[in-house]
């Protein structure tokens, strides 16, 4: 198809310009037809000028059409490299349409590599964290210090604080039940078994994936963003056994620690509530306590929070080494790896609970 010539004056200027808008405007710009604008003539122009310009590509644009431009030279040239960027958005095509089976398919195989990802890294993980230290591959060992103080003694006061309340606010609700009956004394075993088996290691994990999750997500994020990562590598050092292993071990050890605790405070919780507002003599609870405590619900709650610790870091970490852009990026990585954590803590809950139900009970 031919192009349409328009030729442009010396001076490109508001009046000019408005004028040359005025003739593209008067030709039959088909579908897919070309609007040449020759500057070979034109001497000097300014921004309004430039102006005219982009309207006249967005009436090319509007009728399906585009432009394009030769013969600039000197100051023209010049301008032009300025307005070049301006004119190629505005003939920029409309985005094709995506229809829901190729969104269906995009989303799959993006979903697929995050998977291959993460089982890459967990793999990776397991290897320097527990087989290559027998191997004689190194270890971080000073690092798993400060680890297990970062993620287990700080962590210890704002657990022991939640699963307190925690409760104080079941007893308070399942009091209120057993009450009318007489069965007040019967708050204790519900706490205790509740604690045991479920609620100490859930909230422990929560707490855990809130504060420690998004603590990982955010350094190893930032250490991507300032390219720190790939200085590792760089270096020839091995970023899962550099940096995933020490935080992934000194958290599987010091969870269990963190869910014993919970399950201290909570029973704690509830013997406060048991005593103080139920007016049941300490002695009498805590032999009840006792009596429905049971091995293997502490067990299980404490196998549970053995593979809460390996979700929480290596969500985070898969999610720190996956960011991409600036500050933004590290604050919608860290967000998402709390978000995920927490999904998949309810997930393996599920899990054992499906487990323990048809398998072990």
């Amino acid at each position: 198809m031919t192009p349409i010539r328009i030729p442009v004056p010396e001076e490109l200027t508001q009046e000019t310009g408005r004028a040359l808008h005025r003739s593209a405007r008067e030709h039959a710009l088909q579908q897919g037809g070309v609007l040449l604008v020759d500057l070979s003539n034109t001497r000097t122009m300014d921004a309004r000028g430039g102006a005219w310009l982009l309207a006249i590509a967005e009436w090319a644009k509007a009728r399906g059409g585009e432009l394009t431009w030769e013969g600039a030279s000197g100051q023209v040239a010049e301008f032009m490299e300025l307005v070049e960027p301006g004119l190629k958005a505005a003939l920029r095509k409309k985005p094709r349409h995506v229809g829901l089976l190729e969104n269906l398919g995009d989303a799959t195989i993006r979903a697929a590599a995050e998977v291959r990802e993460f089982l890459n890294l967990l793999v990776d993980a397991i290897y320097w964290t527990i087989l290559a230290p027998f191997s004689g591959r190194g270890f971080r060992w000073g690092l798993l210090l400060d680890e297990m103080h970062e993620m287990g003694v700080r962590a210890v006061r704002i657990n022991f604080m939640m699963n307190f309340l925690l409760g104080l606010t079941i007893a308070m609700l399942s009091a209120a039940q057993l009450r009318t009956f007489g069965l007040g004394i019967y708050v204790a075993d519900l706490v205790m078994i509740g604690f045991a088996r479920e609620l100490a290691a859930v909230m422990t994990a929560v707490v855990v994936a809130a504060r420690t999750g998004a603590a990982i997500a955010a350094e190893l994020a930032t250490m991507k963003v300032q390219e720190e990562i790939d200085a590792l590598r760089g270096m020839g050092l091995n970023v899962p056994q550099f940096l995933v292993a020490p935080k992934l071990l000194a958290l599987t050890l010091v969870m269990p620690c963190l869910v014993s605790l919970g399950m201290l405070s909570g029973i704690a919780g509830g013997m406060i509530w048991g005593v103080f507002v139920l007016d049941i003599r300490p002695e009498a609870w805590l032999n009840e306590t006792l009596g429905a405590a049971k091995l293997k619900d502490i067990f299980q709650g404490l196998f549970k929070g053995f593979f809460f610790a390996t979700v929480i870091v290596l969500i985070g970490c898969h999610n720190g080494l996956r960011v991409e852009g600036g500050s933004r990026g590290v604050g919608l990585m860290t967000t998402r790896a709390v978000v995920q954590d927490i999904f998949l803590i309810i997930v393996v809950d599920m899990l054992f609970a499906l487990f323990f139900y048809y398998v072990v009970d």
